[in-house]
């Protein structure tokens, strides 16, 4: 009897312990976050996906990609020179951040540093009384666009480059001057690139980062080894098929050239959050050349699939002619790629389908829910399948329509990558129709489908693999009318 009362008692006590504890459960808790995990500036930048580069300098005027060093000031003159419209062309095309080459690998100074005589204050340029960056900061402000800067580590002109004490003084001393004197700076550009008949001498980068943090706390500093933003490995605008935010930083250095391939994919077990911007220029050279002309928009689409639609920030080079303006095809071509962007992904199809999920995390009302896929909030609501869901991750989207017929060529897929980069693997089926696989997803991954526009009534996305619970964070079905594969035209 003694032993039957002890039982009883025990079962008792484990129901009440469950009573109380499905009484907390009433609001079910977030899951417990995959690290690494982004800070605030990387989230922010994540968020901007287009990010304009403006190449700018004397080979502007010279016709050439890297200049000598040896350029005489005179020779940069831009009578026309009008930041206002550089910068009401970004807006117009979406771009919430631009970067200007305060100093190229030439050594000639955009903005009169007193730490050297080479800069636009020995230029005609407004006699001498010119400030390119100046300019660029008053003219980006009333239109709420955030300025980075780009100071190059190379330097051919500096009589102090090769003796390692004093360059990385004077490059030091330039940085302060930037960031102590145009206001809030959003992104710091560093590059290792150098000819091969430089000086060798090697970069004080871990002292130059620190100084930026301790002047700027919310900037993201870029390099090849980041330590906010990372280079994506090519010039050419691509990311890898896979391409995950996070990579080991003690494996990067700065200037190297055979980490390209783990620069483009990222690591799956890397200890540190650094995503990719991928960087390339509007035309074939990052200077403005009369002889050239701007990408087509089906190339400017092609990178935009395979960057902001791999995970990525593009980074797009507009450069400014010799007269100080963005040249008007240039001008076009960026509003024809908005106009672009904006017709395709304006309208998500799936905003008017019913969703079913695998399971929900919490239950129906718990906060969960798929009905978080088709807000507008793409990175902080999201579905959440439940911890003990073993049978496979899945989301499925059917069509409510009078035939429940959808018509489209491109998925999205986010995750809310505030709580980390998860998903490994998935795969996309349209009607039982495998259409599409992949390997990442991270804050964006598109598809454009190859066989075309498909039309459909259930698409179903499967979570084949994943770090911990996959959060999707929203879902969209588009109609692209710019991609015509093997000839298609749409009907």
């Amino acid at each position: 009897m003694p032993k039957l009362w002890c039982f009883l008692s025990t079962i008792t006590f484990f129901q009440l312990c469950t009573f109380t504890f499905s009484g907390l459960e009433l609001v079910p808790t977030p899951p417990l976050p995959i690290l690494p995990l982004p800070s605030y500036a990387q989230l922010k930048w994540q968020q901007r996906e287009l990010i304009m580069f403006l190449h700018f300098g004397v080979n502007t005027f010279t016709d050439s990609e890297w200049g000598t060093g040896h350029e005489n000031p005179a020779i940069f003159n831009p009578v026309g020179l009008n930041a206002n419209q550089w910068l009401s062309t970004a807006a117009d095309a979406g771009i919430s951040l631009v970067i200007l080459t305060a100093k190229h690998h030439d050594g000639f100074c955009l903005w009169p540093s007193k730490y050297t005589d080479h800069s636009v204050e020995k230029s005609p340029w407004k006699n001498g009384h010119g400030d390119v960056v100046q300019e660029l900061v008053n003219a980006a402000k009333p239109l709420g666009v955030d300025v980075g800067l780009y100071l190059s580590p190379w330097d051919r002109h500096d009589q102090r480059y090769g003796h390692e004490i004093a360059y990385n003084q004077y490059y030091l001393a330039q940085l302060q001057e930037l960031l102590n004197r145009y206001g809030s700076v959003r992104e710091i550009w560093f590059d290792g690139s150098k000819g091969k008949n430089a000086p060798n001498m090697s970069y004080y980068f871990t002292d130059w980062f620190s100084m930026v943090k301790e002047l700027q706390s919310s900037i993201n500093i870029f390099s090849d080894a980041g330590p906010d933003v990372r280079w994506v490995g090519n010039e050419k605008g691509f990311a890898g098929s896979t391409c995950w935010s996070t990579i080991n930083r003690t494996s990067l250095s700065i200037g190297n050239a055979s980490i390209e391939d783990y620069l483009n994919n990222g690591d799956p077990k890397g200890t540190d959050w650094l995503p990719a911007e991928c960087d390339v220029s509007i035309r074939q050279g990052w200077f403005w050349h009369k002889s050239q002309t701007p990408k087509r928009l089906s190339q400017l689409l092609e990178i935009y699939y395979n960057s902001v639609g791999r995970n990525c920030v593009l980074l797009l080079n507009v450069p400014p002619n010799s007269t100080g303006l963005i040249s008007e095809a240039d001008v076009q071509r960026l509003r024809e790629f908005r106009r672009a962007i904006d017709t395709i992904f304006s309208n998500n199809l799936a905003d008017k389908c019913s969703v079913k999920v695998s399971s929900q995390r919490g239950g129906k009302g718990g906060g969960f829910g798929p009905e978080n896929v088709l807000d507008s909030d793409h990175l902080r609501t999201y579905w959440a399948p439940r911890d003990d869901d073993k049978e496979g991750h899945w989301i499925e989207i059917r069509g409510t329509g009078t035939d429940g017929g959808l018509r489209f060529n491109v998925i999205r897929i986010q995750e809310a990558i505030g709580l980390g980069q998860r998903i490994k693997r998935h795969e996309i089926y349209v009607d039982g129709k495998r259409v599409a696989n992949g390997t990442t997803v991270g804050f964006k991954r598109l598809h454009r489908l190859e066989e075309g526009v498909i039309h459909g009534k259930i698409v179903k996305i499967r979570i084949e693999e994943s770090k911990g619970l996959p959060l999707i964070s929203s879902i969209g079905l588009h109609f692209d009318p710019f991609w015509h594969p093997n000839g298609q035209r749409p009907k």
